[in-house]
């Protein structure tokens, strides 16, 4: 059975709360609390299967601390005729602005400056954050983790195109004429609204 946003939103916030949990709690009575309710939350979204049990398990193990939303940088950028730089993922055969998860030790601008380098070939400069967006809320698709969307405007400044380990297309693409994209990491109304953004750099950023 699919699961349901609300369901996958509740298996988040109980994870959440087991982790932060467990990193501030000192008694071993409490510890072992925190650990039923995130074996309560991998069971509500695995089900009886033992192998997805164990695997996301692993992946929730991962976060330590207290837990927060994930962070992922998109990169916006048109050319004199008004194209979308996009690239072509290998995993899924489809088009997304430039982008990924920022890394620690980075700023955001040097996230996406950085992503945009790898994806495309393109060295380019961060010139305006022009959204923030929660992506559950933007039609991305389900996924485990929670995390925030950041879209800014990046002008080129040197390099040519070249694919990298993850894509293996780099192209720029009129407005009317997108191409299949990769909805979980970015969408044709992202694209359009960063367009207007491009046009109109007094905008405020949106946020959710």
């Amino acid at each position: 059975t699919p699961m349901s946003d609300r369901s996958l939103a509740i298996a988040r916030r109980l994870h959440a709360l087991a982790r932060t949990g467990l990193h501030f709690c000192r008694e071993e009575y409490d510890r072992e609390r925190y650990e039923e309710i995130e074996a309560l939350a991998v069971e509500l979204l695995a089900g009886d299967d033992p192998a997805e049990r164990h695997r996301l398990a692993a992946l929730w193990a991962t976060d330590d601390g207290y837990v927060t939303p994930k962070m992922d940088v998109r990169a916006a950028t048109f050319d004199e005729r008004g194209r979308v730089l996009l690239v072509r993922e290998r995993l899924d055969g489809r088009w997304t602005l430039p982008g990924g998860w920022a890394d620690v030790n980075e700023s955001p601008a040097q996230a996406v400056e950085k992503e945009i380098e790898q994806e495309s070939g393109y060295r380019a400069r961060a010139v305006k954050l022009a959204a923030l967006y929660d992506r559950s809320r933007h039609g991305h698709g389900p996924t485990l983790f929670h995390s925030w969307k950041a879209f800014f405007l990046c002008e080129i400044e040197s390099g040519e195109a070249r694919t990298s380990y993850e894509t293996d297309g780099v192209d720029w693409f009129e407005l009317d004429g997108l191409p299949a994209m990769s909805l979980g990491r970015s969408t044709p109304d992202q694209v359009r609204r960063m367009r207007e953004h491009w046009l109109a750099r007094e905008l405020p950023t949106d946020f959710d």
